[in-house]
Parts: C-alpha cells; sequence; structure tokens
C-alpha cells in the first residue's frame, strides 16, 4: 500500500486535521518521537491509535498519573525460586510504538523513564542493557501544562521530541461530520493496517536517502543559527535541533513524492520541531509562539 493510502486512512478518523496528520507520519518516517499538545477532547490520543493501527505496530498504552513509576513502564527484575536468581520481566516500553497518554502528568522520576529509551533506544536495569523493537516510537499525549495535576516537562525531554503538533478545535463542518459520524473508537477498531514494521523500516531508509544540497544544508543553519542570535530568545535550537530538521523535512519530501528537499519542506516542519526547544524570555500564548517562528522564518534568505 501507498503513503496516499496511509494519509487517505488516517484523514478518514481525524477529520480536518490533514497538516497535522502528515506533520505526525513524517515525524515517524523521521524515526523521531512525536508529542502531540491540547486540551482534553480533541483527539490527540485517537491520532496515536490510529497511527499504531494504521502502521501496523505492535504497541501498549501507558495512561500517565501522579504515582506510575518507572518500573511501571520499564520493567522489573523478579526474583525466580526454581533458579536463586532474579529475571528480568519487561515492561510495556518494550514495543514497536508507546503511548504515553497524558506523559505531564506523571512526575519527572517517571518521565526521566523515557529519555534513556527515546535517545539510544534501549533500557538499562542493574548492570544489563535491553534493546527495544524497531521501529521505537513513542507518541505522547499533554495537556497544557497550565491544567490541573500536570508538570513541567525539563528541556532533556523536551529535546527528545522530534516534533510536537497541536490539533485545536474542528471546524464548524467537520464538527459536524463528527457529531453525525459513528464513534472514533468503531472507527478505530475497523482500522486496517496499510503498513507493517518492514514497510515502516524501508520508508524511513528511503527518507534517509532524500537528497539535500549543500544550499538547502545552509539554509536550515541560518536558520538554526537565527534563534541564537535573538535577544528575547533564552535557550536557542542546538545542533540535535537541526539535525532533526533535516530528518524530518526529507520525510516531508517523501510524502510529496519528491527525492529532494525543497526550502518549503523545511518551512513546513520548522514551526513543530522549534517551538517546544526555544525557550523565550517571558511569557507567551501559542498563537504568540506561532508568531515568533513566522518572523524568524521569514528573516532568514531563501536559497534559489
Amino acid at each position: 500500500m501507498s503513503l496516499d493510502a496511509t494519509l487517505a486512512a488516517l484523514d478518514r478518523v481525524i477529520l480536518g486535521k490533514s497538516e497535522a496528520v502528515r506533520l505526525a507520519l513524517a515525524c515517524l518516517l523521521a524515526r523521531g518521537h512525536l508529542l502531540i499538545e491540547d486540551v482534553p477532547g480533541v483527539g490527540k490520543t485517537t491520532l496515536a491509535h490510529a497511527l499504531a493501527q494504521v502502521l501496523g505496530l505492535a504497541w501498549q498504552r501507558v495512561q500517565f498519573t501522579s504515582d506510575l513509576l518507572p518500573a511501571d513502564i520499564i520493567g522489573v527484575s523478579v526474583f525466580d525460586a526454581a533458579t536463586s536468581g532474579f529475571s528480568f520481566k519487561k515492561g510495556p516500553m518494550f514495543t514497536q510504538l508507546l503511548l504515553a497518554d497524558e506523559v505531564n502528568r506523571a512526575s519527572p522520576k517517571t518521565q526521566s523513564a523515557l529519555l534513556e529509551a527515546m535517545e539510544e533506544r534501549q533500557v538499562s536495569v542493574d548492570v544489563t542493557t535491553y534493546r527495544l523493537p524497531d521501529p521505537f516510537f513513542v507518541v505522547a499525549t499533554q495537556n497544557p501544562f497550565e491544567q490541573l495535576g500536570t508538570f513541567r516537562l525539563p528541556e532533556s525531554q523536551l529535546d527528545r521530541f522530534l516534533m510536537r503538533i497541536s490539533l485545536g478545535y474542528p471546524d464548524a463542518a467537520h464538527e459536524r461530520a463528527l457529531l453525525a459520524a459513528p464513534d472514533r473508537r468503531d472507527l478505530l477498531a475497523g482500522m486496517q493496517p496499510t503498513l507493517n514494521p518492514d514497510g515502516v523500516r524501508e520508508l524511513q531508509a528511503a527518507a534517509q536517502r532524500i537528497h539535500c544540497s549543500d544550499a538547502l544544508l545552509q539554509y536550515v543553519q541560518a536558520l538554526i543559527a537565527s534563534t541564537r542570535e535573538r535577544t528575547d530568545v533564552l535557550l536557542g535550537l542546538s545542533p540535535r535541533a537541526g539535525q532533526g530538521l533535516v530528518r524530518a523535512a526529507r520525510a516531508w519530501a517523501l510524502l510529496a513524492g519528491r527525492d529532494m528537499v525543497l526550502p518549503e519542506d523545511v518551512q513546513a516542519v520548522f514551526p513543530s520541531v522549534a517551538t517546544h526547544r526555544l525557550e523565550r524570555a517571558g511569557t507567551a500564548t501559542a498563537a504568540d509562539h506561532a508568531a515568533f517562528i513566522a518572523e524568524l522564518a521569514r528573516g532568514v534568505a531563501v536559497p534559489i
């Protein structure tokens, strides 16, 4: 099945949010992890569930709560009386797609359990290192931190997510369609995979082969540098963010059916890659952040 079929299947479940759906798929094809932030009830968990279904991946869902412990995610060593030794019982982390639902409701200690897995695709327990499946994705949802019972994700955790996207409320026409349509859970139950793990790995490899010219790489470098030169930015984008931006742009070009990255591919993914990594002076709304990112992009010359 083609990528067009995969996108079409996702669009049938997540109505009127085709750009967010494409960004989510591009993130996973770029071997990144995805953070979906929005108010409750707009389809964050539904999108994560739909991605797992349509990609044909083994997946586990963990509901993050204030009393969740790292061992609840990673696993625990259990004493085996028959062998008089300890054996490791793998937790839900050992899957191809981990849905970390409402990740910012867990304590920072529990959130830190994801750091090694997201960066190294492995976990260390006692003195043993265990490899995670390939592919391995974390798709996390979070509510706005202003809501009760939430913790801010630390910068080190945010940086592990290649992209952060928001869905927002649907427009009037699509909300009416949602009201008239069957329950989204029924649609999810009937979704058929359009890909499988081997197909996902092949597409990831294809995305890495998408050509990036020297001029395009200089454009990315200039975008990254512009975030470090502003006096109203406390923490600019890191080299890792620049590498992620290139990977995301390659995946976006792949979704468009091209074999080379264009500046508009970089511009399409730049807000989702950059916004959650930039630390600005003062406070700002989501709309302010979007306007700020757009201003940064306009200030960098596009290669011809």
